[in-house]
C-alpha cells in the first residue's frame, strides 16, 4: 500500500471514530508523510481522550458535565438509556492480567459489559440488566464473581453492587453508593464478601455519624472506660453467640465447648463491659458499641 492509499485509510479511520471529514492536500512525498503522521497522531489522541474506558472512568468520578454525557456516549456507541447494574470489585493485591482475563471470560465484550479500572486494587463491571433478572439473580452474579476469581485467579476479593441504573446520568450516583457499600461492608461486616448497596443495616448509620457523637456514646455505655479489643478466641465466641440468636446450647455445640465454659466466658465479658449479652437489650447495645469502636479505630488510623 502506497503513502497516498495509507493517507486515505487514515482519513477514513478518523472519520469513523470522530464523525469528522477532512480533506488533505499533499504535493510532495515529504508533505504526504507529514500529513500521514499527523492523521495517525490525531486518531490516537482522539482514541485516548474518548475511549470507552476513559469516558466511563471520568463519568463515575463526576468528571463529565450532564449536558455532555449523551453526546459523548453516542460517539462511543454506548447506549445511554440501557438499564444496567454496577459491580465494584476490590482486590487484596493489585489487579493483574489474570484477574482481568477471568472477568473478560465471565463477561464477554459482546454482551455490552464494560470492565473499567478504578485504581490499583479496584475495578468496575458495568453490566446490562435483563428484564427478567431479579435482585436474587444479581446477588448470585456477585457471589459468582467472588468464587470464580478465588478459584481461577487465586484472588481474594470483595464485591459491592448497585441497584438498577436506568441511564448513564445515574452512573456517578450509583458509583458513590456502591463505593460507600464497600467501605461500610469492609469495616462492619468483614466476614462477608458481597455487599448489596441497600443492605448495609446499622453500619450505614454509624459510618456517617460524627466522631464526637460516637465517642460520647461509648463513654455513656461503658461509664468512661472503653474496653480494649477482645482476643481472637473471645471475639469468635461472641460472634457465634450472636449468630445463634443468643442461644447458649446451640453456641456451645457449634464451638465444641461445654455449656458452663461458655457461660463463664460470657460472665467474663460482663465483668469487663458491664453488659450481660445473654440479655437482648445488652446484646444489642454491645453489638452497636463494638461497631462504633471499630469505626473509630479506622478513623484514627486513616
Amino acid at each position: 500500500m502506497g503513502p497516498a492509499q495509507e493517507l486515505e485509510k487514515a482519513l477514513a479511520e478518523l472519520k469513523r471514530i470522530t464523525g469528522i471529514t477532512l480533506e488533505v492536500r499533499a504535493d510532495t512525498p515529504e508533505e504526504l508523510e507529514l500529513a500521514l503522521n499527523q492523521m495517525h497522531c490525531l486518531s490516537l489522541a482522539y482514541k485516548e481522550k474518548y475511549n470507552k474506558n476513559h469516558f466511563l472512568q471520568n463519568l463515575m468520578a463526576d468528571g463529565i458535565p450532564a449536558y455532555d454525557i449523551f453526546e459523548r456516549s453516542a460517539r462511543l456507541h454506548i447506549e445511554p438509556e440501557t438499564s444496567r447494574v454496577l459491580f465494584l470489585i476490590e482486590t487484596k493485591n493489585p489487579v493483574d492480567d489474570t484477574i482481568t482475563e477471568v472477568l473478560k471470560n465471565l463477561f464477554p465484550s459482546q454482551s455490552k459489559t464494560y470492565q473499567v479500572s478504578m485504581g490499583e486494587r479496584s475495578l468496575v463491571i458495568l453490566r446490562p440488566l435483563k428484564s427478567s433478572e431479579t435482585p436474587e439473580d444479581i446477588s448470585h452474579i456477585a457471589h459468582m464473581i467472588v468464587d470464580t476469581l478465588n478459584m481461577e485467579a487465586l484472588a481474594h476479593v470483595q464485591v459491592a453492587y448497585s441497584g438498577t441504573i436506568d441511564t448513564l446520568m445515574d452512573l456517578p450516583g450509583a458509583y458513590r453508593e456502591t463505593s460507600l457499600a464497600l467501605k461500610v461492608g469492609r469495616l462492619f461486616y468483614s466476614e462477608q464478601t458481597v455487599f448489596p448497596h441497600n443492605q448495609l443495616g446499622i453500619g450505614r448509620l454509624i459510618y456517617q455519624l460524627p466522631v464526637t457523637i460516637c465517642e460520647n456514646f461509648l463513654k455513656e455505655i461503658f461509664r468512661g472506660e472503653v474496653p480494649d479489643t477482645f482476643d481472637e478466641e473471645t471475639t469468635a465466641t461472641i460472634n457465634k453467640f450472636f449468630q445463634n440468636n443468643l442461644n447458649i446450647a446451640e453456641t456451645s455445640r457449634q464451638l465444641h465447648m461445654h455449656r458452663n465454659t461458655l457461660i463463664y466466658r460470657l460472665e467474663q465479658i460482663e465483668r469487663r463491659t458491664g453488659l450481660d449479652i445473654r440479655k437482648f437489650e445488652d446484646a444489642m447495645t454491645f453489638k452497636i458499641a463494638t461497631m462504633v469502636i471499630n469505626y473509630l479505630q479506622t478513623e484514627r488510623n486513616s
